[in-house]
């Protein structure tokens, strides 16, 4: 170590020596350039032997101190080759041929060490080693279950994923519904160099069920005690962390700390910073025994290889059985069974320094983790309060945390350089789709769209849902973008049952999203309502891919394909549900029609009644939908039949029908091609009517458009004509797939769309 140190300071001098002596040599020479503090002209003419400036002593010293200008450049050539041969030998002479990336703080093994290095920093260069290969994988193991533990663990993903400068693993511990979201979730976000591996936690409770525990979070505040038992058992070394922490460097610093351990020690926790583990928060405060002031086990550095070998699973079950004899149950989850352990053997533990953990829960001594913003490394909420608690700097660390909750989760798909990436199938078939795609067709953008791969973040909010006895339950299905929130409401009180909606957000809005929806009475009173967030990219409004998202994620056997502009007839849920069994839609390919009208109203008193809507209809406060516009969109519907019709009646399909239906939830998906404005519903009844489905017009249901601005996609449809020559292009391509797909019978479209 001494003989590195002395190594790096004849680096240090002999770099010093490049950059300065330069340096005082032009000083001393801009210095003699003044003559009674005034400046002299060290032109070539003023050089001059006629010159009255001139003199035989100022030429010499003119001349020496060229000489010596001379000998400077010379020995600065020499060492700057010494350097540059001292640098390509060095890290070979260090370990290997592998260029390193990252150096390993000073860390140390007592609090007075510790102590000594928040007061001193990360700047003694001679503590330093190199401890991190550029491409060597960093392993990371979060336990998550729910809703919630989701969305924050997008957080947390996100902030390392910034930072980041090495392949990552993570091994997530996750709950079947944790396991569907974040599945999805990183299979969509396709970010190199990330590979993601779940483990049952449902599987994993018999392990941990045993031990009381009145911590809020229940029994998967538990399993990280497991992990040696749970993870590869190749899997020699992880970084396990909670789900509410916030990374503000390289996880590879915190992950070169492995380096430091020696002889027995297999833990790397920071001391907690709270006075819980004293015992003197309040009177008759009992807390589990714990080495002075406890460790907190939100970061926790895992030696895995030399936990198995010390039997650590019946090391922390023994200490755990005896404790919960006097105890009766944990308070802190694994973190009392942790420092019960650790009092016991504390040989275990390698102190790490605090800024790697500085939790932010009330009265803790987190101020003393660091003096300045680049002290931080890891801020951990580890208050039920979380963005409330109280602390002098909260606001900049609300502020950093909400950088990453609003980042632009599409920027962290960057490439690693250098390093070997595993073969993804999704991301190869991507590319060679994209490849095949012309760069200089005109409609390039439109088609492009089709394979863009959009990141997906599904049940945002908490869902529940009890399936019927009678198998009859309807999702109504939609799909909307953040200037048409205002409607959410208002659904949920025209609807009552399951409502599954695709939300077009960027990052930032899905948190406004998020406070809007906590805000609501509404809202928050409805839990069978799946909201599935699918995040901004590109330049067009992905509607079917929306409607498609929406669709695949229903639990009920049939759905009602609405849009969010639609207020639906109070009643016509519990109306759809008897339609089902009366038309026998279990057993027959049948789309239900429910009538479509709208009102220019944006304050309207809605029809209680068919009749109170006709009598509207005939007053002119309401008219069928489109009329004006659109009369091919929904004239097939024959509303003159409607307005008298007390039984379900037949009609056909049409060129340009685009009704309103009910449908098994194995119908066809939307036509992803369709982009924006223009055919996207067209397109996928006249798939229903290619397979033969039967259009049946409910009588006495009925649905409202309500008003509001146009879109910018019809806005653009209606201004660009390069637009509308694409679309039509894709409604050709679409009619010729389906002709040869679906055979002579398709070739009806064609004729009809030449007829329209």
């Amino acid at each position: 170590m001494l003989g590195i140190c002395r190594g790096r300071r004849k680096f240090l001098a002999a770099s010093l020596t490049v950059l300065f002596v330069p340096a005082i040599t032009w000083i001393y020479l801009f210095a003699g350039s003044f003559e009674d503090g005034k400046p002299v002209s060290l032109s070539p003419l003023e050089s001059q032997p006629h010159s009255p400036r001139y003199t035989a002593s100022s030429q010499r010293e003119r001349e020496s101190l060229e000489v010596r200008m001379r000998e400077v450049e010379e020995e600065n050539r020499v060492l700057r080759k010494q350097l540059s041969l001292a640098q390509s030998r060095g890290p070979a002479h260090r370990r290997g041929n592998h260029s390193k990336t990252y150096s390993m703080e000073e860390g140390t093994g007592d609090s007075e060490s510790l102590r000594a290095g928040i007061v001193a920093g990360n700047s003694s260069e001679c503590g330093q080693q190199p401890a991190v290969e550029k491409c060597e994988t960093i392993h990371v193991a979060i336990v998550c279950a729910g809703y919630n533990a989701s969305r924050d663990v997008v957080t947390l993903v996100k902030s390392v994923l910034f930072h980041r400068r090495n392949p990552l693993h993570f091994h997530l511990i996750a709950d079947a519904i944790a396991k569907q979201i974040l599945a999805t979730l990183f299979q969509t976000w396709m970010v190199p160099a990330v590979r993601i591996d779940f483990y049952d936690a449902d599987e994993l409770k018999s392990e941990v069920s045993w031990i009381p525990n009145k911590h809020y979070s229940g029994i998967y505040g538990l399993m990280k005690l497991v992990l040696t038992k749970t993870l590869p058992s190749n899997l020699e070394r992880v970084i396990v962390l909670d789900t509410d922490i916030t990374f503000a460097t390289d996880i590879a610093e915190l992950w070169a700390v492995f380096h430091k351990f020696k002889g027995q020690q297999v833990l790397g926790l920071v001391e907690n910073q709270s006075d819980w583990y004293l015992g003197n928060l309040w009177k008759n405060h009992r807390p589990w025994p714990a080495l002075g002031r406890g460790y907190n086990t939100g970061v926790i550095l895992l030696l895995l290889d030399k936990l198995r070998k010390m039997k650590w699973e019946q090391m922390w079950r023994l200490t755990a059985e005896r404790e919960l004899m006097s105890m009766l149950s944990t308070s802190l989850a694994d973190q009392d069974i942790f420092n019960a352990v650790i009092k016991q053997n504390p040989f275990l533990v390698y102190q790490l320094p605090c800024f790697w953990n500085v939790q932010l829960s009330d009265h803790t001594r987190s101020e003393q983790c660091y003096r300045d913003v680049s002290d931080l490394k890891v801020i951990h909420w580890n208050s039920p309060k979380k963005l409330r608690v109280k602390n002098k700097h909260v606001e900049f660390f609300r502020n950093l945390y909400l950088t990453f909750l609003e980042y632009d989760g599409n920027l962290l798909r960057r490439e690693l350089f250098g390093c070997p990436s595993e073969a993804d199938v999704n991301s190869e078939n991507l590319q060679k789709q994209l490849s095949e795609l012309d760069e200089d067709d005109l409609c390039y953008e439109f088609r492009r769209e089709r394979f863009t791969v959009h990141r997906t973040h599904l049940y945002f909010l908490h869902y529940e849902y009890e399936p019927a006895s009678d198998n009859t339950d309807v999702t109504l299905v939609a799909q909307l973008s953040m200037d048409r929130l205002q409607m959410l409401e208002a659904i949920c009180k025209h609807w009552e049952g399951p409502i599954s909606l695709a939300l077009y957000l960027s990052d930032a809005e899905a948190q406004q999203f998020l406070r809007y929806a906590q805000g609501s009475e509404v809202l928050m009173s409805r839990h069978n309502v799946g909201y599935h967030i699918v995040y901004k990219e590109g330049q067009f409004y992905p509607v079917n891919l929306l409607r498609n998202v929406a669709m695949k994620h229903i639990s009920t056997p049939y759905m009602f394909l609405s849009d969010i502009d639609f207020l639906p007839m109070y009643g016509l849920y519990e109306y759809l549900r008897k339609s089902v069994i009366q038309l026998d839609l279990a057993n027959t390919k049948k789309a239900l029609i429910v009538p479509a009208f709208e009102t220019l109203r944006y304050r309207l008193s809605f029809p209680k009644s068919k009749a109170e809507l006709l009598s509207m209809l005939d007053m002119g406060t309401l008219f069928t939908f489109r009329y004006h516009v659109w009369t091919k969109g929904h004239a097939p519907t024959n509303f003159a039949k409607w307005r008298t019709a007390t039984t379900p009646y037949r009609v056909e399909w049409e060129a340009d029908f685009e009704p309103y239906v009910v449908v098994r939830k194995d119908c066809p998906e939307y036509d992803r091609r369709f982009v924006g404005f223009g055919w996207n519903k067209v397109a996928h009844i006249m798939e229903l009517d290619a397979q033969e489905y039967e259009f049946t017009v409910l009588p006495n249901a009925y649905m409202i458009h309500m008003p509001h601005a146009p879109s910018f996609d019809i806005t653009k449809f209606r201004s660009n004509k390069q637009y509308r020559i694409c679309l039509k292009t894709l409604k050709e391509e679409f009619q010729q797939d389906m002709s040869r797909h679906y055979g002579f019978a398709a070739l009806k479209y064609l004729t009809a769309e030449n007829n329209s």
